[in-house]
């Protein structure tokens, strides 16, 4: 998959000039919607086939400030794939500063039926889906191991 890559927007920065942490969670859900365009999955698809994906749970570490018009690039790898949720890891790169790792993050996700509100098992309903993201474990798992 190919990464993300975007540049800071000046309305991104707080008062001290630095993009306002808010904003990366931001990121990374473009980032999200970016791999699901990639492997074939944009989001609509999942409204058309009468799904919606919740963020069940979110979080941050921020290890270096971006600035405005700094140049970033994620790269989204999949960390954990069940029968009703998965969790994204996200690794954001300032390229603008040598490829510095400046945060990383996940979020947790499931799929919900449109209609009832209630949980899709991924692996009976959404069988083409889970056979994809589960490819994509398999070559994250494996570029974690080689890049160590």
């Amino acid at each position: 998959m190919q990464p993300y890559i975007r540049k800071a927007k000046y309305y991104e920065t707080d008062q001290m000039g630095i993009i306002h942490h808010s904003n990366y969670i931001r990121w990374m859900e473009e980032a999200r919607i970016d791999l699901l365009d990639q492997i074939g999955y944009p989001y609509s698809r999942f409204e058309e086939m009468g799904y919606m994906s919740p963020v069940l749970h979110a979080d941050c570490e921020y290890k270096k400030s971006v600035k405005f018009d700094d140049e970033v690039k994620i790269v989204v790898s999949l960390q954990d794939f069940g029968k009703v949720k998965f969790t994204l890891r996200y690794d954001i790169y300032n390229m603008s500063q040598d490829g510095v790792l400046s945060a990383y993050g996940t979020t947790t996700h499931c799929f919900l039926n449109s209609r009832t509100g209630f949980p899709v098992m991924m692996n009976k309903e959404m069988k083409e889906f889970s056979e994809t993201m589960e490819k994509f474990l398999s070559k994250s798992v494996a570029e974690k191991t080689t890049s160590k």
